[in-house]
């Protein structure tokens, strides 16, 4: 149950070993968590202000993003790493076990918790997960990923993110991206990306959850594909994670942030699958 002294809708720190992490809480009710990586709790508010109705809802900023700060900057963000950080922020309200809605790399994060503290959670929705080692051409993938770090390392910032949109087989044009990346930037959001492609995409996109794990078969899977996805590396990599799961796709409106493009919509379809349970 829900600790009561715990207030919604304040921002809190939470000190876990090695940093202090920055989450929120929303509303009352049974618990979903939501979470990115590298995004961070600001992309969920929309969609957190929706389910918080009815649910209690938690966001968080991974360790070293935005306003979780690390006491090494140099420390690598693992999924396990970040799963620690979830199973605290969850034992710390008293709560569980949860629903977690994990996207991207947050995904990632998700099916680590379920796999190392089954116990905290009773459902997992895995939306678009980068397990690049779960594809056959995961070798080539992973060459792929070393080069646009290394690009983006070497100063090339709209160099590394054209690369990386070839890669994930999103159709972006050049100038787009060019304008989304170069000139005048918002510092924080320069700190988070680079934290992203030096210490926490590799160690992401390398992770391969383990389907037999103790514990997990008490977890509910739910691996989620946006809409507009179709063809994507995510796409892909989200479509294998469900056959190893045994278990049949959950489409959601959007592309790969569809939470962020239309929280209602989204909203709308996560009621849906949650009602399934």
């Amino acid at each position: 149950m829900i600790n009561n002294s715990i207030d919604a809708g304040i921002d809190r720190t939470l000190e876990v070993p090695g940093a202090r992490l920055h989450y929120e809480v929303r509303g009352q009710g049974p618990l979903i968590v939501l979470c990115g990586a590298p995004m961070d709790a600001a992309a969920f508010a929309p969609l957190a202000e929706l389910l918080a109705a009815d649910h209690t809802v938690l966001t968080t900023d991974p360790r070293g993003i935005n306003r979780s700060q690390l006491d090494d900057p140099g420390q690598d963000s693992t999924p396990h790493l970040r799963a620690d950080d979830l199973s605290r922020l969850i034992t710390h309200l008293d709560a569980g076990p949860a629903v977690v809605l994990g996207s991207s790399g947050g995904a990632v994060s998700a099916l680590a918790l379920a796999e190392t503290q089954p116990k905290q959670v009773h459902t997992v929705i895995a939306h678009e997960p980068p397990l690049d080692e779960l594809l056959e051409d995961r070798d080539q993938l992973h060459a792929q990923t070393e080069e646009l770090i290394a690009t983006y390392l070497a100063g090339d910032v709209t160099g590394a993110w054209k690369k990386f949109f070839v890669q994930a087989n999103i159709n972006l044009p050049e100038p787009v991206i060019e304008q989304m990346f170069g000139g005048e930037r918002d510092a924080q959001q320069v700190a988070d990306e680079r934290r992203w492609f030096a210490h926490e995409m590799r160690a992401t996109t390398h992770w391969k959850p383990d389907i037999s794990a103790p514990g997990s078969t008490t977890v509910r899977f739910v691996v989620g594909i946006g809409d507009a996805s179709a063809g994507q590396v995510c796409d892909r990599t989200s479509r294998a994670l469900a056959a190893a799961l045994n278990v049949e796709p959950t489409i959601f409106p959007g592309g790969h942030t569809g939470f962020v493009e239309d929280p209602h919509a989204f909203a709308t379809r996560l009621r849906e699958v949650l009602r399934q349970s």
